[in-house]
């Protein structure tokens, strides 16, 4: 799988940037393996998920995306069938993929982040630093909950200091589900608080589409210090929300890294 995703990243990054196949030196780090299933609530609505956390981190996403109380029943505990049609509708998405979308993402999400401690959590980061420190990149490029699991990993292991850190679509700055979650913590800054930066002289650059209902909040610069460039810019077409292929062969992607290609 690791080697299949590589050769599929490195297909759109190619044709993005404009090079020949093959261009690309490209490693993947691949963790979704280490995220087995948390635990399931018992005698739970079928219409709710099964997880309490991942319930909790949904009801989360909801109020921050503003879901009105009569779709989310007082934002106490959010239906999926009544979230995944008022976002289906606010994004024009289909209703039936997100909600299965839906579903598999937040039962991933509560799995990293249930504990700081939790050997799911600890196994995909050292994965991602492993793979980091064994091809040493230049660039080191995540997406979605992936930016979450390279955060932390670089985090840990602040030896690893690439020169760029491109996160596309990531929820790194969703309250209540992501954002207070993460390791480090974030500190206190006046009445709010902000993330930290990256170690060392690693540049941070986010690209998020303003119509992938996973990048909420979209501008992560408002949450967290150091990141250089903070891109809001339309990406995905109808049918391919979020998707790491639409971002990567991105206009936006390919300006992002040129410079550090030797062209």
């Amino acid at each position: 799988m690791r080697t299949i995703k590589a050769r599929a990243w490195a297909r759109q990054l190619t044709s993005g940037v404009g090079v020949a196949p093959g261009w690309f030196d490209l490693d993947f780090a691949y963790y979704a393996d280490k995220l087995v299933a948390g635990p399931v609530a018992q005698g739970g609505s079928p219409d709710l998920l099964d997880d309490p956390l991942a319930q909790e981190m949904l009801t989360a996403w909801a109020r921050e995306m503003g879901v009105p109380e009569e779709v989310s029943q007082g934002h106490a505990t959010v239906p999926l069938r009544g979230l995944a049609s008022w976002v289906a509708r606010r994004f024009d998405l289909a209703e039936g993929p997100l909600r299965v979308f839906i579903r598999l993402l937040f039962r991933e999400v509560a799995t990293y982040l249930r504990s700081e401690d939790a050997p799911e959590r600890a196994a995909a980061r050292d994965e991602v630093a492993r793979r980091i420190a064994r091809h040493k990149p230049s660039i080191v490029i995540a997406h979605s909950l992936g930016s979450v699991v390279a955060y932390e990993a670089l985090h840990a292991h602040p030896e690893l200091q690439p020169e760029l850190f491109l996160t596309l679509g990531s929820p790194l700055a969703l309250p209540g589900a992501v954002f207070e979650r993460l390791i480090p913590a974030p500190q206190i800054a006046g009445r709010a608080q902000r993330g930290m930066p990256p170690p060392g002289k690693t540049r941070w650059v986010n690209i998020a589409d303003p119509g992938d209902p996973v990048a909420i909040p979209p501008q992560l610069g408002r949450f967290f210090d150091g990141i250089a460039l903070d891109h809001t810019t339309v990406i995905n077409p109808l049918f391919g929300f979020h998707h790491a292929e639409n971002y990567l062969r991105s206009a936006t992607t390919a300006a992002t890294i040129a410079p550090y290609l030797n062209l």
